[in-house]
């Protein structure tokens, strides 16, 4: 074992296959009497276990050929084959600043010169990005180096150098049900399962097991980066419970892409990791991934101006400043802008960013009366769209060397 650090504490045991700690998680309940209030201190114990062995680690991703699929995995690459680039403001080289994972660092305490901080990525046996083995799905056939020609995001010379990996990665047939993405994302369907729910649901079930066996790791996580849907309804005896979710599966009733491969990954015993705004995690979701105890999370990427304005409203209210209006907006300059451009779609986006300040509201109310919130407002300026049509038109056409 080569962990940098070790916890010299009874509440940590070390064996030759876990670290195990014991931690008292404690809590407050409360009770109310007119004016007054009654606090009990109450203790739950938990033990946490850590496999010491780093297992060998795939990832399979929804939407592998998109602007997010194609992108993190030429930066894995890039980092994982060491590569310098040229660009109009000098040499770069590949790293992974701005990770939270690599790059960020915590502190462990008080040294004999001073407070000790140590990267984020050695407190436990960790994977390390450039050990990580991609595969996944799109609804588009174009190969993993056109897709990244596509999106426009890393400098030429870079991807000219990560061409040849990236062009021998094609994403697996996905499920498209036009439904629940807008209209505009149909000229790139040409990659698609055919069947009932059922089968489909069946097919991406033998895909987490084959990507498994050839690529021969020990634990796959799926994760959604494709296109935001539009919000499912929650009915009762539809999608309410774990058999009934199974049950409306088989009949064909209406259940979302995602929701199909979540299920799929539950059923594979693989963490599925929700990376869009749609209500995936119907009730028969959750409690399916109870039972089989995996694990299940995320309601959207939060990294740029959400991220930023949860920060700024918990410290404004904290402080005692009370934020009466809130107007951000998604600049939306890719395929990204094009499905949010219909309204269902933008709908799941507004509800998932405008919820971010609920929970800093509603711990104040001295600066908010009860049901009291800001005024906020969430756009969309997708003014993009058009450019994205004619670049798809445009490499189309265009030659290959």
């Amino acid at each position: 074992m080569s962990e940098k650090i070790r916890i010299n504490s009874p509440n940590v045991q070390y064996t030759e296959k876990f670290i195990e700690s014991r931690y008292s998680y404690q809590t407050t309940s409360v009770t109310q009497d007119g004016d007054k209030y009654t606090v009990t201190p109450h203790n739950t114990e938990f033990t946490f276990r850590t496999e010491r062995h780093v297992p060998k680690l795939g990832v399979m991703l929804v939407g592998w050929g998109g602007n997010n699929g194609s992108t993190v995995t030429a930066a894995v690459l890039a980092n994982k084959l060491g590569l310098t680039w040229k660009t109009k403001t000098g040499v770069k080289s590949a790293n992974y600043y701005g990770s939270l994972l690599e790059s960020s660092t915590v502190s462990l305490g008080s040294g004999p010169k001073g407070e000790i901080f140590v990267p984020f990525r050695e407190l436990l046996p960790m994977v390390h990005p450039n050990d990580i083995i991609f595969d996944g799905w799109d609804i588009s056939s174009m190969d993993l180096g056109c897709a990244m020609e596509r999106a426009q995001v890393l400098d030429w010379s870079l991807q000219e150098m990560l061409r040849p990996h990236m062009s021998q990665l094609k994403p697996r047939p996905s499920i498209y049900i036009p439904d629940f993405i807008a209209a505009n994302q149909e000229h790139r369907a040409d990659n698609v399962l055919t069947g009932t729910k059922a089968e489909q649901m069946e097919q991406i079930r033998r895909d987490i097991r084959d990507f498994k066996e050839k690529s021969s790791v020990d634990k796959v996580i799926v994760l959604w980066t494709a296109n935001t849907e539009r919000f499912s309804d929650v009915v009762t005896g539809v999608n309410d419970t774990a058999q009934n979710l199974l049950a409306t599966i088989q009949n064909g009733g209406e259940v979302s892409p995602s929701t199909l491969f979540a299920v799929a990954s539950i059923l594979e015993g693989c963490a599925y990791i929700n990376g869009s705004p749609q209500n995936t995690f119907v009730p028969g979701v959750v409690e399916m991934a109870v039972q089989q105890g995996v694990f299940i999370g995320g309601d959207d990427f939060k990294s740029g101006q959400t991220k930023l304005k949860s920060v700024l409203v918990d410290f404004l209210v904290s402080a005692g400043i009370k934020p009466t209006s809130i107007v951000s907006y998604n600049h939306l300059g890719n395929n990204d802008g094009m499905n949010l451009s219909a309204p269902q779609q933008f709908r799941s986006k507004e509800i998932s960013k405008s919820n971010v300040v609920d929970d800093m509201v509603e711990s104040n109310p001295v600066l908010y009366k009860p049901g009291e919130k800001p005024d906020h407002c969430v756009w969309s300026l997708s003014t993009f769209p058009m450019w994205e049509t004619a670049n798809e038109q445009w490499m189309s056409t265009r030659p290959r060397s």
